[in-house]
């Protein structure tokens, strides 16, 4: 989905990371930049995030300011440091996820209007649930979900874009370099002996 004019919790998480890797690269590097600037603006978006990005009745992270909705982009809100898998809000969020956006198992990337049933579900999001099921304590079903998603692939071990658990086809574009990205990023994350052991930057 493509909207102008509505405020996407995901992009205004993007726009956090932008500005926080901005100051921690002055800071690490020893560069040169306006990091005062930077960490009041950064400060700023995380605040209207978390006015704004949250659902008051439920306490999940929403798709966009003033609506109920969840996408499952927002399963990267932990992934980048916004805030750790086992906040509340996170937890909140994940449960929205599986309630309104997984079929089977496996997470679709919205549920609105007419686009509901039209895709497969997403399966980069599906890797993303295993590692929020990972940060979340909820090793086993990491896990689970991680080796259900290797079993999708080909007879050569490449994944498509989307994937329809109806007909049991891969669908969309094919091989998907985000799939795979996302296969080796939660790959490394499940291989590590403790959640507190990884850095996902």
């Amino acid at each position: 989905m493509r909207t102008i004019k509505d405020h996407l919790t995901h992009s205004k998480v993007m726009a956090w990371v932008a500005y926080d890797r901005c100051i921690r690269d002055v800071e690490h590097h020893n560069l040169v930049g306006p990091v005062e600037h930077w960490r009041a603006q950064r400060d700023a978006i995380r605040a209207d995030i978390l006015q704004n990005g949250i659902d008051k009745a439920g306490g999940f992270f929403t798709q966009r300011y003033g609506s109920p909705d969840v996408d499952a982009s927002l399963l990267m809100i932990p992934l980048v440091g916004f805030i750790p898998a086992d906040d509340p809000r996170m937890l909140a969020t994940i449960d929205a996820i599986e309630r309104d956006l997984c079929d089977d198992g496996l997470v679709r990337r919205y549920r609105t209007g007419d686009q509901a049933g039209k895709e497969g579900v997403f399966l980069a999001c599906c890797f993303w649930l295993a590692d929020n099921y990972w940060l979340a304590g909820r090793k086993q079903a990491a896990v689970a979900l991680f080796e259900r998603l290797l079993s999708l692939c080909n007879d050569v071990g490449l994944l498509a874009e989307e994937y329809d658990p109806e007909t049991q086809q891969l669908l969309g574009n094919f091989p998907q370099g985000l799939s795979h990205l996302a296969l080796i990023s939660t790959a490394r994350l499940l291989s590590t002996a403790s959640k507190d052991e990884v850095s996902l930057d």
